[in-house]
Parts: C-alpha cells; sequence; structure tokens
C-alpha cells in the first residue's frame, strides 16, 4: 500500500530513507524519547523513537486470524439470524452452540491470544486496524444471548468468565491501540526534524494514545456491557424477574447498544487513513449485526401487539354473532 499520504510534509525529510520501514517505527513503537532542542521557537519538543514491538510474525499467522475473525463473525451472524426466526424466548444457543460465539469460553481466549500478539499480527491482516471491530463483536455476542436456561452455579461460572475475558481483551485491545495511535499522531501532527528517520518537531508535547482518535478498549462501552452482565448474575442468583434491578439492567442493555453503535461510527469515520477498505469492510460488519438487533427488538415490540389486537378483534367478533 503507498502510504505517502500519510508522511508529514518537511524539507528535512531524506528521500533515501525506507518510507515503510518509518511507518511502521511510527506505528509500533512503545516509548518516545524527549531530547533537548536548541530551536525554542521552530522546535520547541523534539522526539525520537527509543524503542519498538519485536518483528512481524509471517503472513501465515495474519491469515489463521482472519480466518478466524471472519469464522467467528458468521458464526455469530447465522446464530443471530436463527435466533430471530425463532423468535425471543427460544434462543438457539442454549445449550452447545454457545460456546462457539465469540464470547463463548473457545473463542475468548484466542482472541485475547491474538491481541496480547497484535503489534506483531501486522502484514495482511493488521489487528491495530482491526481489532476494535474484534471487541466490538465480543460485545454484542456477550449482549444478544443470555443463557438464562443454565443452573445458577452453570450460568455465574460462564457470565463471570466471559466478563474476565472482556476486560483483558479490552487492556490487550489498548497495548495494541494506544503506541498505533501516538504514531499517528506523531506522523501527522509533527515535521521531520533531519537528525534520523523518526526525529520529529512537535509544537505540543506528544501524549500517549495521541489527540486525533479519543476511541479505547478500556471505556464506558466495556464498562456498560460487564455492568449488565454482572446484573443478569444477579438477577439470575436472586431470582429477580421484575422491579428496578431489572428496569436499570435493560435501560444499560439500551445504552450499550447506543454506546456500540456510537464506536462503530466514529471508527468508520475517524480511523488513520490506511486500509480503508478493510476497515469499511469490518465496521459494516459490525454495523449489521446492530441492525439485525434493532429489527428483531422491533419485532419482540410489534408482535406482542398484534397478537392483543388480534385477541381483541375476536372477542369482539364472537360477541357481535352472539
Amino acid at each position: 500500500m503507498n502510504r505517502l499520504f500519510l508522511l508529514p510534509e518537511y524539507p528535512t525529510f531524506q528521500p533515501g530513507w525506507d518510507q515503510e520501514q518509518i511507518h511502521d517505527t511510527f506505528f509500533k513503537c512503545i516509548s518516545w524519547q524527549v531530547e533537548e532542542t536548541t530551536d525554542a521557537i521552530n522546535c520547541p519538543y523534539h522526539y525520537v523513537c527509543d524503542r519498538t514491538y519485536p518483528s512481524n510474525y509471517p503472513p501465515a499467522v495474519d491469515i489463521l486470524v482472519l480466518l478466524f475473525a471472519t469464522a467467528s463473525y458468521l458464526v455469530t451472524l447465522v446464530i443471530v439470524i436463527m435466533d430471530m426466526s425463532k423468535g425471543r424466548g427460544r434462543i438457539f444457543v442454549c445449550q452447545s452452540k454457545r460456546y462457539f460465539l465469540p464470547s463463548g469460553p473457545v473463542c475468548l481466549p484466542i482472541i485475547i491470544l491474538a491481541f496480547a500478539k497484535g503489534p506483531q499480527i501486522n502484514t495482511i491482516f493488521p489487528l491495530s486496524c482491526i481489532c476494535p471491530a474484534i471487541l466490538q463483536l465480543v460485545l454484542i455476542s456477550a449482549l444478544s444471548f443470555d443463557n438464562g436456561a443454565d443452573k445458577d452455579i452453570k450460568y455465574v461460572f460462564f457470565a463471570a468468565s466471559t466478563v474476565s475475558g472482556i476486560l483483558h481483551a479490552s487492556l490487550y485491545l489498548d497495548s495494541v491501540l494506544l503506541p498505533y495511535y501516538t504514531g499517528f499522531d506523531a506522523l501527522m501532527s509533527s515535521k521531520f526534524s533531519g537528525e534520523c528517520a523518526s526525529c520529529v518537531c512537535r509544537k505540543e508535547p506528544l501524549i500517549v494514545g495521541g489527540k486525533l482518535v479519543r476511541y479505547r478498549g478500556w471505556s464506558m462501552t466495556t464498562f456498560l456491557v460487564v455492568g449488565v452482565l454482572f446484573l443478569r448474575i444477579v438477577c439470575k442468583i436472586s431470582g429477580t424477574n421484575s422491579g428496578k434491578l431489572l428496569y436499570i439492567k435493560n435501560m444499560m442493555e439500551k445504552f450499550s447498544w447506543i454506546l456500540i453503535t456510537v464506536d462503530c461510527v466514529y471508527l468508520t469515520a475517524n480511523s488513520p487513513p490506511e486500509r480503508v477498505m478493510l476497515r469499511v469492510g469490518a465496521f459494516g460488519s459490525i454495523f449489521l449485526l446492530i441492525c439485525l438487533h434493532v429489527i428483531k427488538e422491533a419485532c419482540c415490540q410489534i408482535f406482542p401487539m398484534a397478537y392483543v389486537v388480534e385477541k381483541l378483534r375476536w372477542a369482539s367478533t364472537s360477541l357481535q354473532t352472539t
């Protein structure tokens, strides 16, 4: 891919520098070192990349991660569609099929492992671009399917493991995104000083995560979804099927879906301008799941109302005939 449009224009940029290597250095830099500068007007803050992540894994690893992510999404999509066809209250994934969901005990550890090695999975299928969409897939999976038919202990163990997995995945996601967004900020809002390939001058200090992209995995969205799962555990243990606790849980679920949608739209519009088609495809797929959930909730509201209307009409017709 041609990344020339990401390079800041500056006269001291040396044509002999490897542009791909410069981008890899910026996006995978772990530590930016502040150096003394004698030009307080044009270069008040001078930074150089001090340390980067290890080199990338072979492309075969990227292909395996791509196949796994695609399979996880397709499984979720199929289960969501079949769940819609069977109606609310007859969840398709009550038993063994839940284990194949991205938030299940089989897929979630693999996702956590991929996020932990995310900075090195960066050739064909760069996780620095796609891992937010994968986390959103996990959150949607956790929200969409509540295995309420399980026994109390089994349900608590399953939900608690999902909570732990989501928190770990979010932390590892930030370990991938923060250097990536920091490097993006350093590349786009700085100028090369000419001292070295990663030496840049800035008008303001460089902060961890940068200022150009605000998305974080450890965010209000994640905490709301974790809160929903926690309240599901409390409701299951206490046997609460109504009341304020159930109302709070339902409201938190709705806000969680809203925040996931906001994150999806934000990342589509404000992510770094590389691998654009891959990003659009990933977040477009997430948006499809969100739309299916909205349709499902609308149908769940409309069908009972239509049933009541039909019963009233039948009762009215019976009274008229008698």
